[in-house]
């Protein structure tokens, strides 16, 4: 027990402030999460984050709003949703990833811009098509970042395994989704 005075710097029963509102925002219970390192043990690209899944659960329940919105981790995840099906207290730890990217825009705390420069992109792909448009997505991106020859032996490689569409695909009324990207935080160019 601390003494008087001394501030506990490890209880996590006490929620915080960052923790009622992403709690409050993604309508998940982040606040359960007991980290045990389900959602980084299964989660593709965890060996490239700075914190991982559960650093970021952990993070939150302790309020460490600065420290969460400006990592890596949050932009790093591709939010194929294998984090949150392991998870066994069933928080949707993408949607939880999600809010964090748009928080962390909102308060100009992304971490790297080339992350944000994509992101943008990938929204702007749906907003437009309904779907993303991989060849557009890499070709605005190159664009935006002035570094065109960087990676086009892979483009090349993905050009010719047809893994890049030359046209998108749409869905049928792209108008409806982009009523929705206001609501959902996107931005509607």
């Amino acid at each position: 027990m601390p003494e008087n005075g001394e501030k506990d710097a490890l209880r996590l029963d006490r929620p915080s402030g960052f923790l009622e509102e992403v709690t409050r925002l993604t309508g998940t219970p982040v606040g359960s999460c007991y980290a045990c390192l389900s959602c980084s043990g299964g989660c593709p690209v965890y060996e490239y984050m700075d914190m991982g899944p559960h650093g970021v659960m952990h993070r939150i329940r302790l309020g460490l709003r600065e420290e969460v919105l400006s990592s890596r981790t949050i932009w790093l995840c591709v939010g194929c949703h294998t984090c949150s099906a392991h998870c066994p207290m069933l928080i949707d730890i993408s949607a939880v990833m999600d809010c964090l990217r748009r928080q962390s825009m909102e308060a100009g705390l992304a971490a790297e811009e080339d992350v944000l420069n994509f992101h943008r992109e990938v929204l702007g792909s749906i907003l437009r098509y309904g779907r993303t448009h991989k060849l557009e997505i890499m070709l605005r991106f190159k664009v935006r970042s002035g570094r065109w020859f960087e990676d086009v032996d892979l483009g090349l490689k993905m050009l010719s395994r047809r893994k890049l569409d030359l046209r998108p695909s749409r869905i049928k009324d792209p108008g409806r989704l982009a009523r929705l990207f206001p609501s959902a935080g996107g931005e509607k160019k």
